[in-house]
């Protein structure tokens, strides 16, 4: 048996960024007022979603081309 682990690392980093971006969407903008107005949530949410993206594709890729 072969594990790859960027597959588990893809997939956790891709609910807690799809959690994070649901978060930044549905929470009001009084939250952010200590950080100068910036959605930290939103853009950190994306930031996880396109990293577990990359693990993501790495993994299928590489099952892909297995023997």
């Amino acid at each position: 048996m072969k594990l790859d682990l960027r597959l588990p690392i893809g997939l956790l980093f891709s609910i807690f960024g799809a959690i994070l971006v649901v978060y930044g969407f549905m929470s009001p903008a009084e939250n952010y007022r200590q950080s100068l107005g910036i959605n930290v949530n939103l853009y950190w949410g994306v930031v996880l979603c396109a990293f577990g993206g990359v693990m993501l594709t790495f993994a299928l890729r590489a099952r892909s081309k297995a023997p």
